[in-house]
């Protein structure tokens, strides 16, 4: 399992917002490549970057900076945020992001998600970002008709990569990991899962690893490290 550091990019800093809310960000570094640097550094094995201002519809904000921490780090990285439609996702892979995470286009249209599956196996992750058991799009501010059961027994038979789950409700909270929810997940999926909401302390990852599930991938650690919670070095030897 990984321990897997987030850069979340609004107006080219790295910020963390509360429940995913626009208007809750707290800057925590004005320079996101010397995060990078430093998470590569420390050891991780993946560095996860959200573009928040190109979720809410606020494109090529952070463009710049997303292409220089790619040619910063040789670390694999994987970016979500507001791709939601094809010339985004190529123009990332042909920029060498490693992995994308699709969570409104792979609501919304799941042909089409299957179809860039197939053409980039293994490249795709589908973010099943839950409130009240309902999968929220369009950065969290809209409810889907669909239940993440049912998204997940769809693309569980497709060449998508796995699933990053978030609990919204605890997410820059750090109130714990919802172990229910990721048990309820991890039941039913057969791609590997990254866990992301609520990391708040050493305790969650050892009860993460006390889960043993073949398909627990790795584990988002995004204000948990910010205010200094958790240390990179420590958190992967525990999980390790």
């Amino acid at each position: 399992m990984k321990l897997i550091p987030a850069i979340d990019l609004k107006d080219n800093k790295c910020v963390r917002l509360s429940k995913g809310k626009d208007n809750t960000s707290v800057v925590y570094n004005d320079n996101p490549v010397k995060q990078a640097k430093f998470f590569e550094k420390e050891g991780c094995k993946r560095i996860h970057v959200v573009d928040i201002d190109a979720a809410f519809g606020r494109l090529n904000v952070n463009k710049e900076t997303i292409l220089d921490i790619r040619q910063s780090v040789t670390t694999p990285i994987e970016l979500g945020g507001g791709i939601r439609n094809r010339d985004n996702i190529f123009y990332w892979l042909n920029n060498k992001i490693d992995y994308l995470i699709i969570g409104s286009l792979a609501i919304k249209n799941i042909s089409e998600t299957i179809s860039i599956a197939n053409e980039f196996e293994n490249k795709i992750y589908i973010s099943l970002d839950q409130l009240n058991n309902k999968i929220m799009i369009n950065g969290w501010i809209k409810k889907s008709n669909i239940g993440y059961k049912e998204i997940i027994k769809i693309y569980n038979k497709t060449k998508i990569k796995g699933f990053v789950i978030t609990d919204i409700s605890r997410d820059g909270m750090m109130q714990g990991i919802n172990l229910k929810l990721v048990n309820q997940n991890l039941s039913i999926t057969e791609k590997p899962m990254i866990i992301g909401g609520g990391l708040s302390s050493y305790e969650d990852l050892k009860n993460l690893k006390k889960l043993n599930h073949k398909n627990l991938e790795g584990v988002i650690s995004g204000k948990s490290f910010y205010s200094g919670a958790i240390e990179i070095k420590k958190g992967i030897k525990i999980i390790s």
